[in-house]
């Protein structure tokens, strides 16, 4: 269905074009969670508070055009809430190894699971390392897809600087990715 179409739907009360919208966006949305807080559990907790704020507010979205960069301001401002509140009220305990319980998973050829996986944690070590503002331009522009205006508009910072600190962000996410890969694995 047309995104425009579910958004009516949903507007109109469409609890199956709502269940439809939910789990078209849910990996980008838990995903997005993901790149901000670092941990599964609570990317799928600000997820979940997301998707309640978009349910609440569906109506102010009339344009399909404009709904991702929506979500993804919701998401957002969700993932910087959950961090403000985590750091003012760090965990009193941790959860015992025995207690944690790894999931099956269907993988294909282990040696390129491996190769990919460890590309992956590469790039992302090298993400964590890169200047808060320029980890955000990579992950909204890159990983979001994300138009330059709207990421401006998002950040509430002017074109020109995302431009340049795309540009800049590119190179250094380049330069921190050989250094590690020359280092090696840590």
């Amino acid at each position: 269905m047309e995104l425009d179409r579910l958004l009516e739907s949903c507007r109109s009360g469409d609890e199956l074009a709502w269940e439809q919208l939910v789990r078209q966006y849910q990996g980008r949305v838990v995903g997005l969670a993901y790149h901000y807080v670092g941990n599964r559990e609570e990317a799928c907790d600000v997820a979940q508070e997301a998707f309640i704020r978009i349910y609440r507010n569906i109506l102010l979205c009339r344009d399909g055009r404009m709904f991702m960069p929506w979500v993804i301001r919701i998401t957002r401002n969700l993932s910087i809430d959950h961090l403000r509140r985590k750091a003012a009220r760090p965990p009193t305990m941790d959860i015992p190894v025995e207690e944690v319980r790894d999931l099956p998973a269907e993988w294909g050829d282990p040696d390129q699971e491996l190769t990919l996986n460890s590309r992956k944690r590469l790039i992302f070590r090298a993400l964590r390392e890169l200047t808060e503002l320029n980890r955000e331009i990579i992950l909204l522009k890159e990983i979001q897809g994300l138009t330059l205006e709207e990421i401006a508009s998002l950040l509430k910072v002017p074109l020109g600087t995302v431009k340049s600190r795309a540009n800049r962000a590119r190179l250094e996410l380049a330069e921190r990715v050989l250094a590690m890969s020359a280092v090696g694995p840590s």
